[in-house]
């Protein structure tokens, strides 16, 4: 292999592990330290001028910071963390990477090899509990090991569909010392991260896209992860094919794009949801076919032939049938059928997205975004009103909840890899601790997080973080003293018993005052737009804590288990 550096140079285990960190392209790291890493951390200590380590303020934190700071950067998240409850608090944030294709590297301690099995102070089995929710997890017991062990776990996380690998690092591995030669990996047997393009694959869809009258684009993060934006963009303009996309592919097309008709699925836009069950040809890309998108998989586009694009050979006819599967790497695959297609125009068909827009600009949007008076501030007319500050190019996280899918739907976005939100394992918490690496991972963009009082205060000591670090983080907490997304189920679904969903808060302005970051209280709509200006300007963090309606929904809705045309909009 090539790429060969250092090899015969004896030094420590935890400095082979540093050494091989940088060769990777690691320049942050996000942790917390403990007993079972202290030698790590001793010689990190000696590399701060090339490792930036962020202190999170719990172990959890460090997980979703290192995956904000990868969907906004591209590059591998690294977590580093000490045995024991140390790794077991990883868990939600490595399922959650999992869940949403995040490339993640989760190392922690581990009490020496010849201790293990022993239940020593500490210990745990981290390699059986993140098997399941990983996609590698290798204990490392002898510093031999650790830079193929730690280049074969970037190439893993990264390559392919990307996920989160964990790397169990024994405590004796990390003081031994080890004739230090890094390789890179870059070829694994059996592990194929892209599968060879297909061309009869590639010519069988084309067929099928060239005869459709009506088209339909499912876009999903997979085209962001591939970096194919411009090879979607020309895909859908050569065929002339309208697009709707996840939630975590909302920013592969600016929001303003013709053919862009907006969001999926159970909070998206009217349009893209009935015409799923409209087109003649539906292609999803880069999409899973989760359950919040497709609804009752029994009436869902059961009239479409239905083409599909995804690296993930596992991922294609395993919610939806499928006619036309193109395995691949979407950059390559899109190019490919691209290539094939007819020019074409869908005039007629485009134009009928128009009468599900209107009606839910009437029954739904107008109320939100331009609420008559009286009426307490609504979610949306905050949202709105901050991304049109920002012009439409900041970074939106949001945490879990109404907060959410207010925020996916009503911000703008003007360029990739600008949404930072927790889609499939749906993980309140999620907001405060992403919206770290999000901004340490692109220091230059505006950072607008969006949290609800309840997911706030699951990781609200992320805020010393932000302290320490000093980050430039804007934090709107969209307060209705519920639990909002659950009260909004048991409104509808439970009858109005709201057991317990109700919260009492505290006083956001003044914690926040007490970690030295600026705070806003607007309760009133005439504050609002001085209070948005205001928290723009502040250099450093600031949090605008904004006192929303306390029984608002989030509309349109399609409840759980219904066909995705059975829309309720209030």
């Amino acid at each position: 292999m090539s790429d060969a550096i250092d090899r015969s140079t004896k030094i420590s285990g935890s400095e082979a592990m540093l050494k091989t960190l940088i060769a990777e392209g690691v320049d942050t790291i996000f942790g917390y330290p403990g007993g079972q890493v202290i030698p790590l951390y001793d010689c990190l200590y000696d590399y701060q001028d090339r490792l930036k380590h962020v202190l999170v303020r719990h172990e959890q934190g460090a997980t979703h910071a290192a995956q904000g700071y990868a969907r906004v950067s591209g590059k591998v998240g690294v977590v580093l963390v000490t045995s024991g409850p140390g790794a077991t608090n990883t868990i939600t944030g490595i399922a959650d990477a999992l869940m949403d294709s995040t490339p993640l590297v989760a190392i922690s301690g581990q009490v020496p090899s010849p201790l293990l099995g022993t239940d020593a102070f500490q210990e745990v089995d981290v390699i059986g509990i993140t098997l399941p929710i990983t996609k590698w997890a290798y204990q490392i017991r002898k510093p031999e090991e650790i830079a193929w062990a730690v280049s074969r776990a970037f190439y893993i996380a990264s390559s392919g569909r990307p996920g989160p690998v964990v790397l169990d690092f024994a405590k004796d591995a990390q003081v031994g010392m080890v004739d230090y030669a890094y390789e890179k990996v870059n070829y694994i047997r059996s592990y194929v991260p892209v599968p060879d393009i297909v061309a009869e694959q590639v010519e069988a869809a084309a067929a099928l896209i060239n005869g459709a009258e009506k088209p339909f684009a499912l876009v999903g993060q997979g085209v962001i992860v591939s970096g194919a934006e411009k090879e979607l963009f020309a895909f859908l303009e050569k065929a002339d094919i309208p697009a709707g996309s996840t939630a975590l592919g909302l920013s592969a097309m600016p929001t303003g794009y013709r053919l862009n008709k907006g969001m999926l699925g159970m909070h998206g836009n009217v349009g893209p949801n009935m015409k799923t069950n409209e087109c003649d040809v539906l292609i999803a890309i880069g999409m899973r076919f989760d359950d919040r998108v497709t609804g009752n998989l029994q009436a869902y586009a059961r009239q479409a032939k239905i083409v599909h694009f995804d690296i993930d050979l596992s991922e294609i006819g395993k919610n939806v049938p499928v006619d036309a599967p193109v395995w691949g790497d979407a950059k390559e695959t899109l190019a490919a059928v691209t290539r094939l297609l007819k020019p074409a125009r869908h005039t007629e068909w485009i134009a009928s997205f128009a009468s599900h827009e209107k009606e839910e600009y009437e029954k739904v949007i107008k109320k939100e975004l331009y609420p008559e008076a009286g009426r307490q501030l609504q979610m949306g007319e905050i949202i709105r009103k901050i991304t049109e500050a920002t012009g439409n190019k900041a970074v939106l996280v949001t945490d879990v909840g109404q907060n959410q899918m207010m925020g996916l739907r009503y911000f703008n976005y003007s360029q990739t890899r600008s949404v930072v939100t927790s889609g499939g394992l749906g993980t309140m918490g999620y907001g405060l601790p992403a919206a770290i690496g999000a901004k340490m991972g692109a220091p230059h963009r505006t950072v607008c997080l969006f949290t609800g009082d309840g997911g706030l205060q699951m990781t609200i000591q992320e805020l010393g973080t932000i302290m320490q670090e000093k980050l430039n983080v804007k934090i709107i907490v969209l307060n209705n003293n519920f639990l909002g997304m659950v009260r909004q189920w048991q409104e509808l679904f439970f009858d109005k018993r709201y057991s317990s969903t109700t919260m009492d808060n505290p006083d956001f302005v003044g914690i926040a005052k007490a970690y030295g970051i600026g705070a806003r209280l607007v309760e009133a709509r005439e504050e609002l737009d001085g209070a948005i200006a205001e928290m723009l300007a502040h250099e450093g963090a600031y949090m605008l804590v904004a006192h929303v309606e306390t029984h608002g929904m989030v509309y349109p809705m399609v409840p759980a288990g219904a066909p995705v045309t059975n829309i309720i909009m209030g």
